[in-house]
């Protein structure tokens, strides 16, 4: 251990580390932003509470309890069950793991899109599952010809996407239903990123929640576009048995049984959660994300006024353009000060999320630049 600091030498050190952390102006790259101030006062009034022990903490258990059943409510079904977790990789390692403990089966596999997540990387190797990528249509989303020939006997669960981490593109989730029907397992939506975007669409043709009957699980994620603080991620369930395959006894806590992967957890983002959609309400989220919206299409109209197109059409505020020599151009952006981020081979294009901190004003900045880039790249 080192000797003891003064408070004013601690603070030194803590100023001069958080200077080195970028600020969200010109960051066009990540899925989160900064949260609502009410979320920053309800996290800071519950800082010391844990839901591991919710038996210490009755009142933040409630107020847990109530942000489920908002959430669900926001997934068509408001009878869900389920947790506020530290965040998407939680809650689709969960997902799964529900699935193969009702399956009963330890030698299974997962089907997912090629789309998915890194962390159902993740959860083949924690969970020894073989995890299958099926293939993308021409709309980059999952095709369903590809999910069915990877489907067989030891297949657990079926994953679909909600709000792609690379193009915001929703899975046709209604037929992935299907086939999870037909077969019997479990269909896992990972909606990290559009459970709070979706919702505030005004799109009845997308059907991705838990309206579509086969949908087993539901993940999405507050600490992204629902404005609360980190780690915040939500886990729903349609049905109690689900959660009730992942308890385990508690013999030395206040609650006999825990579901949670997690043992401590902390009441801080159930409260911060809770506190921002308490105050929101539906019409506060719709503004928001018209909002980012309004944001998207500036972005992509001025985009094409400079000989750019989207890789599709967004469908929410996640923007995939099409330029030539990609990581070049991802490297000279970052030297303007730009960060954004690229899609995987062999979609490659550069990445952008329109999130709540993106201006207009800063949008026409990065056009800006973005053409004298490409400029200099096509001399």
């Amino acid at each position: 251990m080192m000797e003891p600091l003064t408070e004013e030498e601690v603070m030194r050190v803590l100023t001069e580390a958080r200077s080195r952390d970028l600020g969200y102006e010109r960051v066009f790259s990540t899925m989160c932003t900064r949260p609502h101030p009410i979320a920053v006062r309800a996290h800071q009034m519950f800082l010391e509470t844990n839901l591991g022990d919710a038996g210490l903490f009755p009142g933040v258990a409630e107020i847990e309890a109530r942000t489920i059943r908002m959430i669900g409510d926001l997934l068509a079904h408001p009878e869900a069950v389920g947790y506020i977790s530290t965040g998407g990789t939680e809650s689709n390692i969960q997902g799964i793991r529900a699935a193969r403990n009702a399956s009963g089966r330890r030698d299974g596999n997962i089907v997912v899109p090629a789309s998915a997540h890194f962390s159902f990387d993740k959860i083949g190797d924690l969970l020894h599952l073989e995890v299958r990528k099926a293939q993308l249509d021409s709309d980059l989303k999952v095709d369903l010809s590809s999910v069915e020939s990877q489907v067989d006997d030891k297949t657990v669960a079926l994953a679909g996407i909600a709000g792609t981490t690379e193009f915001g593109q929703v899975d046709p989730i209604d037929g992935l239903s299907k086939i999870a029907l037909d077969r019997g397992i479990h269909l896992h939506v990972d909606a990290a990123f559009g459970g709070f975007v979706l919702p505030f669409l005004g799109r009845d043709d997308l059907k991705w929640d838990f309206r579509v009957k086969g949908v087993s699980s539901i993940t999405t994620d507050p600490h992204k576009m629902g404005l609360s603080t980190i780690p915040a991620g939500g886990l729903l369930f349609r049905d109690l048995r689900d959660v009730m395959s992942l308890q385990l006894d508690t013999h030395y806590l206040t609650v006999a049984k825990q579901a949670s992967l997690t043992g401590t957890r902390s009441g801080a983002a159930a409260a911060a959660t809770f506190a921002v959609m308490a105050l929101l309400g539906r019409q506060g989220f719709e503004i928001i994300v018209k909002g980012c919206m309004d944001v998207t299409r500036h972005l992509v109209s001025g985009a094409k006024e400079i000989g750019i197109e989207p890789m599709i059409a967004p469908v929410m505020n996640v923007v995939a353009l099409q330029v030539p020599k990609t990581p070049e151009v991802r490297s000279e952006l970052a030297k303007a000060g730009w960060h954004v981020s690229m899609s995987r081979e062999p979609h490659r294009a550069l990445r952008i999320i329109l999130m709540p901190h993106v201006t207009v004003e800063n949008v026409n900045l990065f056009l800006k630049d973005l053409d004298r880039i490409l400029r200099g790249i096509n001399k």
